[in-house]
């Protein structure tokens, strides 16, 4: 284990002197590129309203279910027993329905949106592999795994303005 260790050690130093001798290092924020991208702020909007629709949808039905909790409550003195168990019961699955529904909708957004990042990146690896070909770039590393770094260094804005351009829209649906 010790040996693991000490090899580990050993390349993660020897990598780290190779990157500080390549000529031509440069950065780009990911975050700014998927986010104020035309095909990124589209993806984001386009979900934006599912969700706002999605939870309008959800609280109208949470408060249906509620009012029929508290009639059900209201009529408990005057139902008969077993009726008021089979209400009870059907008021129940209602609302594991309910729940079931809201689960799905939420990893449905989730799904989406991790399909439209990924519809994103794979849009963004030949720009940046044909960027990198003309302009002599040796190694692009993403922004946050910087510390520290001269500003002449970020690509970000120049990648954007051809992503802009070869990448209108996800077409999201």
């Amino acid at each position: 284990m010790r040996y693991l260790k000490i090899i580990f050690f050993v390349l993660l130093i020897l990598n780290f002197y190779n990157l500080s001798f390549a000529e031509e290092t440069y950065f780009i924020d990911m975050q700014k590129l998927l986010n104020q991208s035309k095909a990124g702020k589209e993806a984001q909007d386009f979900l934006k309203k599912k969700i706002i629709t999605g939870d309008k949808k959800f609280k109208e039905e949470a408060k249906l279910l509620k009012k029929e909790e508290i009639d059900l409550i209201a009529k408990k003195k005057t139902l008969s027993t077993d009726e008021y168990k089979k209400t009870l019961s059907q008021l129940r699955e209602k609302n594991v329905k309910f729940q079931k529904e809201r689960a799905n909708f939420t990893r449905a957004i989730a799904t989406q949106r991790a399909d439209a990042r990924n519809k994103l990146l794979k849009a963004l690896d030949p720009i940046l592999t044909k960027y990198m070909s003309e302009n002599n770039v040796q190694i692009i590393i993403y922004r946050k795994y910087i510390v520290v770094a001269q500003s002449k260094l970020d690509l970000t804005d120049k990648v954007l303005e051809i992503f802009n351009k070869e990448l209108k829209s996800l077409n999201l649906k």
